[in-house]
């Protein structure tokens, strides 16, 4: 009895930890990396009345929220990578409303996304997922800005103090901004130009497919379950973030107290291990060959004109604090994320899909939110969760709560809750994942009642009917609030 406790105990940590070797080799550096340093740059170099004009607390509903729906709709990003965005964009003074719209629609409603959904699954499915990904996620955001309007005045107000008297942005700054942009970009996209292989070279390095080879039995995988194992690359670049960390904690944890050499080799150890991301490695026996595609070639420019401007365009002022806040972020929220990725991998050695299929055959309001459920412990970063909702489908799973999952799934994964709870406090993220998971179970039962034969101008009564409500309910907490700030003055 103890003995095969002890194996299957051993089998759980073995799952944790080789979804988070699996996960820090192939996710984190090409979309993670660049999206701590757009934060960074976005809370050191942007004046708050820039964010505030656009997505403020007191900026017109009608341009705050279609603003950051669109700036959502425009970033191929998944919920990792969007999370540090979302706390930059917050913290440098964007109400909570347009903020939880952005952080609700930038994962589940990204071009590569749902074209990849309509290629794999259906365009109808992307269409659905899309509408009502829009239409939900503004109404969260402006649920969540009613029921927190005075905590969203006394942040509004903190950053007031906090950002007062900020100058406004340099030109240099606006291109240092755009070129971290670009960088995430030219990292995340999956277009011909950036997969297309330019050169090839052959490196004559003995070992390496004994190596991967090793590495492969070591942390054990599934592809057909969406699980990746640790290549060689991936193994280099897992002790690139270790160093990284060492030198960011030498050289920027009292950045304040002047620069050092540390802060330089954390800076380049940075841009070494973007490259090493970008690079496409093929083992053979005696060596390995490097594909140098149009992403690696990208990153390189990038790479090399965001040094430049660090060096010589940026002042000393704004490369300490574009440093700091970055390092600020990762310290935030990089431990919270390894934490809910192990989580996760451990959860997943214990979920079978047959059980979904099992529980998720019908559209009904229980497979819905098991569909949602099921989104919280089974993440998979963005494009990877589409071909596992193929097998699900495949499996017998309804396309009702395939829907739910497939919107809930980047919004609801562990890590993402745990990060947004450290961000904007425990009591608003929950009150954020309620909602959440509301209204993907909505969204699974109007798209499943629409595939079971309803149609559609019911369906869309329907959602008018549930909007409609929705309106009425913020029209007069909206009111209710009013008042209370009627009666206190």
């Amino acid at each position: 009895m103890l003995e095969s406790m002890l194996t299957f105990v051993a089998r759980l940590l073995g799952s944790g930890l080789g979804n988070l070797a699996a996960y820090l080799a192939a996710h984190v550096l090409l979309c993670l990396l660049p999206a701590f340093y757009i934060a960074g740059a976005m809370t050191a170099l942007i004046p708050k009345e820039t964010i505030t004009r656009f997505l403020g607390r007191n900026t017109p509903k009608i341009i705050s929220y279609p603003a950051s729906a669109a700036a959502g709709f425009l970033l191929a990003v998944c919920s990792c990578t969007v999370i540090p965005l979302f706390a930059g964009i917050y913290k440098k003074g964007a109400g909570l409303g347009p903020a939880i719209t952005f952080l609700f629609v930038a994962p589940a409603v990204n071009i590569l996304a749902l074209s990849y959904t309509g290629t794999v699954i259906g365009v109808d499915l992307a269409i659905a997922r899309l509408v009502l990904s829009l239409a939900f996620g503004i109404g969260i955001g402006l649920i969540m800005a009613l029921i927190f309007h005075k905590e969203d005045v006394e942040h509004d107000q903190a950053t007031d103090t906090m950002f007062a008297g900020q100058a406004a942005m340099r030109r240099s700054t606006v291109i240092f901004l755009l070129l971290l942009v670009a960088l995430l970009v030219v990292g995340t996209f999956q277009v011909a130009l950036l997969k297309h292989i330019y050169f090839q070279i052959n490196l004559p390095i003995p070992g390496v497919a004994h190596i991967q080879d090793s590495l492969y039995k070591l942390v054990p995988f599934d592809a057909t379950k969406g699980e990746e194992g640790v290549t060689a690359q991936g193994a280099v670049l897992i002790g690139m973030l270790v160093l990284i960390g060492l030198a960011s904690w030498k050289g920027i944890e009292n950045i304040f107290e002047g620069f050092n050499a540390w802060t330089w080799i954390s800076i380049s150890l940075v841009g070494l291990t973007l490259l090493i991301a970008a690079l496409g490695v093929i083992p053979y026996p005696g060596g390995a060959t490097l594909l140098l595609t149009g992403k690696f070639l990208g990153v390189l420019v990038l790479t090399i004109l965001l040094g430049w401007m660090l060096k010589t365009q940026l002042t000393e002022d704004e490369n300490r604090d574009f440093l700091w806040e970055s390092w600020r972020f990762v310290k935030q929220i990089f431990p919270l994320l390894l934490v809910g990725v192990f989580v996760v991998g451990m959860i997943r050695e214990v979920l079978r899909p047959e059980w979904i299929q099992a529980l998720a055959g019908e559209n009904t309001i229980f497979a819905n939110f098991v569909g949602v459920v099921f989104g919280v412990f089974m993440y998979f970063p963005t494009l990877v969760e589409v071909p596992i909702a193929q097998m699900f489908l495949d499996l017998g799973m309804h396309r009702g709560p395939l829907l739910a999952y497939l919107i809930s799934d980047p919004e609801l994964s562990l890590q993402s809750i745990l990060i947004t709870a450290s961000i904007i406090g425990r009591l608003k993220a929950w009150v954020y994942v309620g909602w959440v998971a509301l209204f993907s179970t909505l969204s699974g039962l109007l798209y499943g009642a629409w595939i079971n034969g309803a149609s559609l101008g019911s369906v869309g009564l329907y959602l008018v009917g549930i909007l409609a409500l929705l309106i009425a309910s913020l029209w007069l907490l909206n009111r209710r609030n009013a008042l209370k700030t009627v009666v206190i003055h």
